[in-house]
């Protein structure tokens, strides 16, 4: 048996199926004494979890569960390719708070799939996905569009069950959304033969409560460890915050603002921390890591104490250097025991839920006196700060500063991976309940359009725009169709830059040769858009940017804007 670092789980194991124990005998009867098959009965227990929304492709072993969803009131978002579905499930889980659900059909549609699976799983994004599977006889045989989907996604899933019975139905759905979202949250993989979806369950009932034997997540921190961190922070004369995407996904942001302003800390955050925090405040830094701001790091370098909220303090965090925050002594507060002091010494560890034990420290904290803390970084800030150089094309940072103008103060942005992501980290700003969504763990590409789709479907009276690169946008492109099926208002924002903008800047400031990384012949992305019935302009300039922008916030559909910007252009 492979135990996961993220959670350990005293489990039965009994060959593929995984059977958890129950404590109690509540449940809850879905139809009476009616019976019914397996594949209405999946789609019942998703309505008992409250799911309005799914993303998904249909195929031959999904068929009954197809069935089952037409003739229901749930709402089906047909993508265009199976990745899509769990990047619009992660937009969806992210943007709202509720959980993501995909269903794909097996082999190919399952393998499709996975990269949206381990995009949520290094992100913590709590999703279910159900996939069909070939007949339960014919496992094992290499039969047509057979896949050892459970295996083949075990090291990247919070957990994943393969349905051996129909009566494990009820226990399995009720299991898995309690897992997805409980402790630190992660995807849940439900992999169901196509004839047992066929089969009848016998009086049919739904689980009201779940209790599974050895997996208690800690919610509640340890008082005595809450009190050495008031006393530690008592004393520090420099103290910083480093906030990442845990205090998000605790939904702690408030509680998070009400102690630093209470404590007068300075804050910094990871990638994943943006959106946390409230930039306009006066003890708001920055991003740090190796795209990070300079003067930020070099606050972390300063610090006497440095609080780690939420995050994994990983390679990008730390920029790969042993001597992070050398100085300092480190708080490490997280759901997560696994990730406390995996990649950094750690002097007071916390493991709890973050939302929770900030208004511990809320309650027992005394505001410090940081004045001379707060003028020495912002002596850093002014000292350090680049000068933006002049260009003929479009500015990356002129377009993130006039779209962090002009958005709702709720208004949600999406990143793809590569410079555009850098850049909007870097340049926009994060104002009220502004959200920020992108792929920060495993860095995936094709993520930022459906992830804006999933985003918009959860919240569609909030505005929503997706940024990505014209290598990032050639992956995703396929789900203009979604978008146009759905009616989905978004705005994209394309940078086009004729290639693979980040990988060109390394290999350049590592003096290489640019190989491999420039396109020759992208397609012309305004037809593209303009042969599905949608709106776009190009700009080449930012003057034009700015008129475009609006143009497309006062649209009734879809827009593209692709910005035309020089392939020398870096990140910082």
């Amino acid at each position: 048996m492979v135990m996961h670092n993220r959670q350990i789980f005293l489990l039965i194991v009994h060959k593929k199926y995984i059977e958890l124990s129950y404590k109690g005998k509540k449940t809850e009867n879905i139809r009476g004494d009616i019976d019914m098959k397996v594949a209405e009965a999946i789609i019942q227990c998703l309505k008992k979890e409250n799911v309005k929304v799914v993303f998904g492709y249909p195929g031959a072993t999904v068929i009954p569960m197809y069935e089952a969803l037409r003739k229901s009131d749930i709402e089906h978002v047909l993508v265009r390719q199976e990745q899509a579905a769990g990047h619009a499930a992660s937009g969806y889980a992210r943007a709202t708070g509720k959980i993501g659900v995909c269903i794909v059909t097996s082999g190919p549609g399952a393998s499709n799939i996975i990269t949206g699976i381990a995009a949520a799983y290094m992100d913590s994004i709590p999703m279910v996905i159900i996939t069909g599977q070939v007949k339960s006889t014919l496992i094992g045989r290499d039969v047509f569009q057979e896949l050892d989907i459970t295996g083949a996604t075990e090291s990247f899933t919070k957990y994943n069950f393969l349905v051996k019975k129909s009566e494990y139905i009820p226990k399995i759905i009720k299991e898995s959304f309690y897992i997805a979202q409980t402790g630190r949250n992660g995807p849940v993989l439900i992999d169901i033969p196509v004839d047992i979806m066929d089969e009848d369950i016998d009086d049919f009932q739904y689980p009201k409560t779940v209790n599974i034997r050895g997996y208690k997540p800690t919610i509640e921190g340890h008082p005595g460890q809450i009190k050495k961190i008031v006393s530690r922070i008592k004393i520090s004369k420099s103290p910083l915050i480093c906030v990442g995407g845990g205090v998000i996904l605790s939904e702690g942001e408030r509680q998070l603002r009400e102690f630093i302003e209470k404590s007068h800390i300075p804050v910094v955050h990871t990638l994943m921390g943006k959106g946390a925090m409230n930039e306009e405040s006066d003890y708001y830094i920055g991003m740090i890591g190796t795209h990070g701001f300079d003067y930020a790091n070099r606050a972390v370098d300063n610090a006497d104490v440095l609080i780690l909220i939420g995050t994994r303090a990983s390679d990008r965090t730390t920029c790969g250097i042993s001597q992070f925050a050398k100085k300092a002594d480190i708080i490490h507060i997280d759901i997560d025991p696994a990730e406390i002091g995996k990649n950094l010494n750690v002097n007071i560890p916390v493991v709890g839920d973050i939302k929770n034990i900030l208004e511990k420290l809320s309650e027992r904290i005394c505001p410090l006196d940081t004045t001379q803390w707060m003028c020495k970084i912002r002596g850093w800030e002014k000292s350090m700060q680049s000068q933006r150089r002049g260009t003929e094309k479009v500015n990356p940072r002129y377009v993130l500063d006039n779209v962090s103008q002009v958005l709702e103060k709720d208004a949600i942005l999406t990143a793809d991976v590569g410079q555009n992501q850098i850049w909007c980290a870097r340049n926009f700003k994060i104002i009220g309940k502004r959200k920020f969504l992108t792929s920060g763990g495993l860095g995936t590409m094709g993520y930022s359009i459906p992830s804006a789709i999933g985003a918009k479907i959860g919240c569609p009276n909030k505005e929503v725009v997706a940024f990505v690169g014209d290598g990032g946008f050639q992956m995703s492109m396929f789900e203009l169709g979604t978008i146009l099926e759905r009616k989905i208002n978004i705005i994209i924002v394309l940078f086009n830059n004729s290639g693979l903008g980040l990988v060109r800047e390394i290999q350049r400031n590592n003096c290489l040769k640019e190989f491999e990384v420039n396109f020759k012949y992208n397609p012309d992305f305004i037809k593209l858009v303009e042969s599905y019935g949608l709106p776009a302009k190009r700009v080449r300039n930012d003057d034009e940017f700015k008129e475009a922008f609006q143009e497309a916030l006062h649209s009734d559909r879809a827009f593209l804007i692709e910005c035309m910007v020089d392939p020398g252009e870096s990140t910082f």
